[in-house]
């Protein structure tokens, strides 16, 4: 079968490989659709970060060249021995969380702080990049009717931001900003909607994604290349309860905490290639929290429940739609090159 493959830093390879059938407790999975992730995107720019690199995954037992794809769905084409709950043909979402399951964190059910933690399709397992994924029967969760495949494709990104929110401290009627509307920065802000934050001030350079977070439930954009963020912030609320930090980009990290309140909460959610500073004052003399937060736990049911009233809608985050043939030229370099680019999916080859 086809599958697009992590050989290096700009090196992604779609070839030719074994199709993986499924051994006791895995479930096949015919691919449907795949997005890629800014995660992805940064394995390809200046990767390895979590691609195991000349010693293989301690819980997935690979090393690069590894199958890429994490935000996938499919429906089910094969069940390994002792499988039950599910059958061929059933419409599914999945879970790519590898955990060790014997860990402090996964033995109090925090299993996405695993010590091991690892993700199929960047820690290698068999990833959405395919016409087959073989996964734990764990990583499967079966999609409401309603749902389409498109959407299913969705509930990964969206679970990373509605546990986002989740950890963070904000309360009706509370102010928030999200500096950062690419897919993840988006859908923090519909997050926050569900959440019942009053204002969302969204910090973005690209006029089509400030556009885009408008559309999404955003009160106000701020372009900060013509206007500085935390003084427009700070002016129109006094500073926020919670600020999400949804860039990786150096810079931005101290804005955040800046247009915060006393005891002000700044939630880090991406993920980094370097080092970022900011001035520990900054937080000792407001008592403001500083807070991490990765993937996500115990949350794709609730997903798939919002995405059924109309959140996360796959209608007006999915901006590209290619075949996996054209993943590198139309997938990342377009997203390297085209920042009105939202959500970028990968059809899976038949």
């Amino acid at each position: 079968m086809k599958a697009a493959r992590w050989h290096g830093v700009k090196d992604i390879r779609v070839e030719e490989i074994e199709t993986p059938t499924p051994g006791p407790g895995e479930v096949a999975i015919k691919v449907a659709w795949t997005g890629i992730c800014g995660s992805d995107l940064h394995e390809y720019l200046a990767g390895p970060i979590f691609i195991p690199v000349g010693a293989p995954h301690p819980l997935s037992a690979d090393q690069a060249p590894i199958t890429m794809g994490h935000e996938y769905c499919g429906t089910v084409s094969g069940l390994g021995e002792g499988v039950t709950g599910l059958a061929l043909g059933d419409r599914v979402a999945i879970e790519p969380i590898f955990a060790c399951g014997t860990c402090p964190a996964c033995l109090e059910g925090k299993y996405n702080l695993c010590d091991s933690l690892g993700f199929v399709g960047l820690s290698g397992g068999h990833g959405g990049f395919a016409a087959t994924s073989v996964v734990p029967a764990r990583m499967v969760h079966k999609m409401p009717d309603g749902l389409s495949m498109e959407q299913g494709a969705l509930v990964e990104p969206a679970a990373v931001a509605l546990h986002a929110v989740r950890m963070s401290k904000i309360k009706p009627g509370d102010s928030a900003a999200v500096f950062g509307a690419g897919p993840i920065g988006l859908l923090v802000v519909e997050a926050l909607r569900v959440a019942g934050a009053a204002q969302i001030h969204v910090v973005e350079p690209s006029p089509e994604r400030r556009q885009k977070a408008l559309e999404l439930g955003a009160t106000r954009v701020i372009d900060p290349m013509t206007e500085d963020p935390v003084a427009q912030i700070r002016a129109a609320t006094g500073g926020v309860q919670v600020a999400f930090e949804v860039t990786g980009v150096p810079r931005v990290l101290p804005q955040c905490i800046e247009c915060t309140r006393h005891e002000g909460q700044t939630l880090i959610v991406s993920i980094w290639e370097g080092d970022a500073a900011f001035h520990p004052n900054t937080v000792v003399l407001k008592e403001r929290q500083l807070q991490g937060t990765i993937a996500y736990r115990h949350i794709y049911p609730a997903v798939m429940e919002l995405m059924g009233q109309g959140y996360f809608s796959a209608e007006k985050l999915v901006t590209k739609r290619i075949p996996l043939d054209e993943i590198v030229a139309q997938g990342f370099e377009a997203l390297v090159a085209e920042k009105s680019q939202v959500k970028i999916l990968v059809k899976a080859p038949d």
